[in-house]
């Protein structure tokens, strides 16, 4: 059985950065974090952490503080069951959630779990599982139906989304009309990062083939739409940070009738299922009140 304290002390360094700061959050000296972290690694085998400012996991490392926190989260069902036990902190749930759901209709799930504190990991919607099948996160918001080995998947609707621009923007890139190939071939998008198709792929439905897009990256939710309002570029944003924008006249839907519909998933690992219920249902009911149903 590995050592619960100096799991505890592995995910305590990794969550506050420095083996001193953990010291003084456990409650211990410098040097007695660094001895049960060396007790661990040779019980392992393997190193844990890489020392630097801040200090970080290697592989090993990142699934074993998994490990603590699950246990962690484990202790607070407990006590909800046995009167007088108390754990000795709230568990920290590490979950991957795309940057549209956050920035939307995800926070909301989070404030209905006050016992617990959150540790969130921003990646695209198609590289989320990649987090659980790694064993680094215990939740995700994933565009993907199959489920990760281990893991339980639970629908949870189609996240709208609509090409949009500037109304100067529009003048200036698309002035005989809605964009074509042509056009968007030339004119400057919004992509979040490398790992953002959504552009692309609205660009290849519209045109039916596909458009290499001159892009700007910009890794921000609101940058992405404060970026548009300035004319910097056009892009497909979540329809429910456009909306009022649209309203307003101070962004133009590029194709009203062509939004493009993205399905969303949550996969929780099968193991902490159970204790994790409470987040699953407020995850999927959050969903529920802002995403279009899955059929």
């Amino acid at each position: 059985m590995i050592d619960p304290v100096q799991l505890r002390t592995l995910a305590t360094i990794l969550r506050h950065g420095s083996f001193e700061a953990a010291a003084a959050v456990i409650g211990v000296t410098p040097s007695a974090v660094s001895q049960r972290i060396k007790a661990l690694e040779d019980r392992m085998g393997a190193p844990l952490v890489l020392r630097g400012v801040p200090c970080v996991a290697t592989p090993l490392g990142a699934r074993l503080a998994r490990h603590a926190e699950d246990l962690s989260l484990l202790e607070q069902a407990l006590a909800e069951d046995v009167a007088g036990f108390a754990p000795d902190a709230p568990p920290t749930l590490r979950i991957a959630v795309n940057a549209d759901s956050l920035a939307t209709w995800f926070l909301p799930a989070l404030c209905s779990m006050p016992g617990s504190l959150f540790d969130i990991v921003v990646d695209d919607q198609e590289h989320s599982t990649d987090w659980l099948s790694r064993g680094e996160v215990q939740g995700a918001v994933t565009g993907q139906a199959k489920p990760v080995p281990g893991c339980n998947v639970y629908p949870l609707g189609r996240q709208r989304f609509l090409a949009a621009a500037s109304p100067a923007y529009v003048r200036k890139w698309f002035p005989g009309g809605p964009p074509t190939a042509e056009a968007l071939a030339s004119a400057p998008a919004l992509t979040f990062n490398q790992k953002d198709r959504l552009q692309s792929i609205w660009a290849q439905d519209l045109a039916g083939r596909p458009v290499v897009l001159p892009t700007h990256y910009l890794p921000s939710s609101q940058g992405f739409v404060d970026a548009a309002l300035l004319g910097l570029g056009w892009g497909v944003f979540p329809e429910a940070l456009v909306h009022d924008p649209i309203q307003a006249g101070r962004l133009v839907s590029l194709r009203p009738d062509r939004p493009l519909d993205v399905p969303l998933y949550w996969q929780v690992g099968r193991i902490m299922a159970a204790a994790l219920k409470p987040l699953t249902q407020a995850v999927r009911r959050a969903a529920a009140a802002s995403l279009l149903p899955v059929g």
